[in-house]
């Protein structure tokens, strides 16, 4: 399908988390999503294993139950003191931004049902060992990612979620999936109102760049 006219930089550079731009109306076609999904594969993994495994969620009776698991986890979360709009108070610039990104969460936890698609890449892993998960995950992070990037482009947005992994086990129940199947995020993913999303504001390189030794 046709995609939008971004250069690579500027796809990197504003494929945003969309959660309040999100249409919710808006039907979005099973080829698109799988048009996403065939980029996605083509991310790298470890020793070329390929054992991912993609869910796309949806039924409106499914969406809606994982909405709510979703919104409980969400309730927790904004409880809490690492929740997005109650980091860096002490920086004026910084804290005004998290508390549009707390609002923006509290949202989406509201929402998050009827959401027209959910997508949920998973993992084939029959235990999560100690060592090294970074190359467990790191195995399927990549191609999630590859997976939003070219939602973008094609006019869709999405976001990258876990909170609902504080109920892992009952979404893996509602989903029926093996016990060895280990689910990596929760993408939900429709149009977008609009496609004119920016750079965001990040801290500058310099501040977190180490060359040789920290």
């Amino acid at each position: 399908m046709a995609t939008l006219d971004l250069t690579p930089d500027e796809l990197l550079t504003t494929t945003r988390s969309v959660r309040k731009r999100l249409d919710l109306e808006r039907p979005v076609p099973r080829e698109l999503i799988e048009e996403c999904l065939e980029i996605a594969l083509q991310a790298p993994s470890g020793s070329n294993r390929q054992s991912w495994h993609w869910v796309v969620v949806t039924d409106p009776e499914q969406r809606a139950a994982i909405g709510e698991y979703y919104r409980r986890a969400v309730d927790s979360y904004l409880e809490s003191s690492g929740a997005a709009g109650k980091l860096f108070a002490e920086d004026p610039d910084r804290a005004k931004v998290q508390t549009k990104v707390g609002s923006s969460v509290a949202y989406l936890g509201e929402k998050m049902g009827q959401v027209p698609v959910l997508v949920i890449p998973c993992l084939r892993a029959p235990a999560l060992a100690e060592g090294n998960q970074a190359g467990l995950w790191g195995s399927i992070l990549p191609a999630a990612w590859s997976y939003m990037l070219a939602a973008r482009a094609r006019g869709l947005g999405s976001a990258w979620t876990t909170l609902h992994l504080e109920y892992e086990t009952e979404i893996a129940g509602l989903l029926g999936l093996p016990s060895d199947i280990r689910q990596a995020a929760l993408i939900p993913t429709a149009y977008a109102v609009g496609t004119d999303f920016r750079k965001a504001a990040r801290q500058p390189l310099s501040e977190v760049l180490h060359y040789d030794r920290w």
